[in-house]
């Protein structure tokens, strides 16, 4: 189906369709690319695809098979966000067809502009959607208001990312906010705007809505007589406790004017036009930013059950309390919402196909395992230390060696099972590995969104705990049977997030290998200390003058997170 091609929407549902990393709906792919997207999730190498190209500044260095192994990581992961960059996926989703009845065209479905567009959005990515959207709309645009991360205009200045910024005369307002990607006043001014925006709004009028991820943080307003700083204890609280991202925002929509739907509501009955930039697994609508074009699919019922789970029920604040109580009990209905058309123009899966491309140019048998990684840290890095133990054990022979291959095989099952991520299964991907390795070094990537149990006060946040724990797992691994066969190798881990910033500190991320541990208790650090606290940042930054960090700044998009193991054989 191309892209100009009109599409059947008369239901009474938010219609919503979702894009592959081909260019054409899901729905109606091709078998080809059917078959790509089938083998990215099930973990099978493919190949014969030819890689993306682009003129970002993530991609400016040329990679060759001879760089270190943190060289080719990092390449990596520049070329998966640059993939993801906002304004190319904009621009491939949204048409202007000017003339004497001049229309907007959202995903092969037309709009009738007569002065009436209106846009706000809210996201770490939403300010190169902005630009995008502007550069499209031009003088069609009346009006709109943004809210971004505090100090985002200032990076993408400073970084030459300037076609990601509004233009000097722009109708657009640019709000910054939500430091450290917490809520704050600035963002709650910011959330406050756009809905005196969209209660503004009439039946002839269009709203254009850019969400990405970071929305939640950017869009807070809490239903009186809630306060912003009740709700983020609650939030906080749920979140030190190992709470999934699904039921922070099952909370945060609970106890919100806009989320769960609510902008939709504030803006009818004007016609609703989401253009999604996806960073939660599966993306579930209702889940990204909180689901503010979206009915909540979520009721009071579930709150309390969530609250309950992590003993919270009976501390909640008087005000809290008001609140749930006095919601609906019953979900919202689909009819409500027949003014939104939602799509999804990116996620992690996009990211992931652009980082294998350039993998298997380096040289590297690749394989994606999944873009739904999720879990505790803990358990993810024991599970990648496993992955990694079993390739390098790959091509050992022996009775002895097929008796300690049956045995991390049987751990790594058990941690699959515990985890349960979707579409992953990493014995049948290993085996399809081994069988066409022929010496090659081997690349393992993955995304998704793990989860960190707080149990100290340091600074840190997921990515940078998941890499510094599986180097504490490499080390432990490094004492067994399968000690030996590691030190063969050259080994590489890297986590980052894609929107250039882990957690309260100004690093996307970490690179790790099986020697930092050894390499740390040279230099009087203490890893399990630092874990125990919850101060990777800390580590990372004091521990070789902080050259394991991974440093980009706000990269302007957001889709997650970005995995990446490297193995090659010592002198390859």
């Amino acid at each position: 189906m191309g892209y100009n091609q009109p599409i059947p929407v008369e239901c009474r549902a938010p219609l919503t369709l979702r894009w592959g990393g081909s260019g054409c709906l899901q729905e109606n792919c091709s078998w080809l690319t059917t078959w790509v997207m089938a083998s990215l999730f099930k973990g099978w190498p493919v190949v014969g695809r030819a890689c993306w190209r682009s003129t970002s500044c993530f991609t400016r260095e040329a990679a060759s098979p001879n760089m270190a192994l943190q060289e080719h990581g990092l390449h990596l992961f520049r070329s998966a966000v640059a993939r993801v960059l906002p304004g190319p996926m904009l621009k491939r989703a949204l048409v202007l067809e000017p003339g004497e009845c001049p229309r907007l065209v959202l995903h092969g479905r037309p709009f009738e502009l007569r002065r009436n567009l209106y846009l706000v959005g809210f996201g770490k990515a939403v300010l190169g959607m902005a630009a995008a959207a502007e550069d499209i709309l031009g003088d069609y645009l009346f009006q709109g208001v943004i809210s971004v991360p505090q100090g985002i205009q200032e990076t993408l200045q400073n970084t030459g990312r300037r076609a990601m910024l509004l233009k000097p005369q722009s109708r657009i307002q640019v709000m910054e906010g939500a430091k450290h990607n917490l809520p704050d006043r600035a963002a709650l001014k910011a959330a406050n705007a756009i809905r005196d925006l969209a209660e503004g709004l009439t039946a002839g009028d269009l709203l254009l809505v850019l969400i990405s991820g970071g929305g939640s943080a950017l869009l807070p307003a809490p239903i009186p007589p809630v306060t912003l700083e009740e709700k983020e204890t609650i939030t906080r609280l749920l979140a030190s406790k190992g709470a999934t991202i699904h039921e922070l925002n099952t909370i945060r929509k609970a106890l919100s004017l806009l989320k769960g739907g609510g902008l939709a509501r504030a803006a009818y009955p004007a016609q609703v036009l989401s253009l999604i930039l996806s960073d939660v697994i599966g993306d579930p609508l209702d889940i990204i930013a909180s689901g503010p074009t979206v009915a909540s699919s979520h009721s009071t019922q579930d709150c309390f059950h969530i609250l309950t789970r992590y003993n919270m029920l009976d501390t909640l604040p008087q005000s809290v309390q008001t609140v749930l109580s006095g919601s609906a009990t019953g979900h919202n209905t689909p009819k409500d919402y027949s003014h939104v058309f939602n799509v999804v123009i990116g996620s992690n899966r996009l990211a992931l196909e652009e980082a294998r491309c350039q993998a298997e140019e380096l040289g590297y048998l690749t394989l994606v395992l999944s873009d739904a990684v999720c879990g505790e840290v803990s358990t993810v890095a024991r599970l990648y230390s496993l992955l990694i133990q079993l390739i390098c054990l790959s091509t050992a022979r022996g009775a002895r060696t097929d008796l300690l291959k049956d045995k991390v095989e049987a751990a790594l099952s058990g941690l699959e099972a515990q985890l349960a991520i979707p579409g992953l299964n990493c014995t049948h991907a290993l085996k399809a590995l081994q069988e066409s390795q022929a010496g090659r070094p081997v690349c393992l990537l993955a995304g998704g969104e793990t989860t960190v149990q707080l149990r100290g006060s340091g600074k840190g946040g997921r990515n940078q705990e998941l890499a510094l724990r599986v180097a504490l797992e490499l080390h432990r691994a490094k004492s067994t049977e399968a000690g030996s066969f590691l030190e063969k190798y050259e080994i590489m881990f890297l986590s980052g997030g894609t929107d250039g910033q882990d957690g309260p500190t100004e690093a996307a991320g970490a690179f790790s290998s099986q020697e930092l541990v050894r390499e740390a208790e040279q230099e009087g650090f203490n890893v399990e200390t630092f874990l125990s606290n919850n101060d990777s940042y800390t580590f990372f930054t004091e521990f070789q003058k902080g050259r394991h960090l991974l440093m980009t700044g706000l990269t302007g998009t957001n889709v997650m997170d970005v995995h990446a193991i490297l193995i090659r054989a010592k002198g390859g």
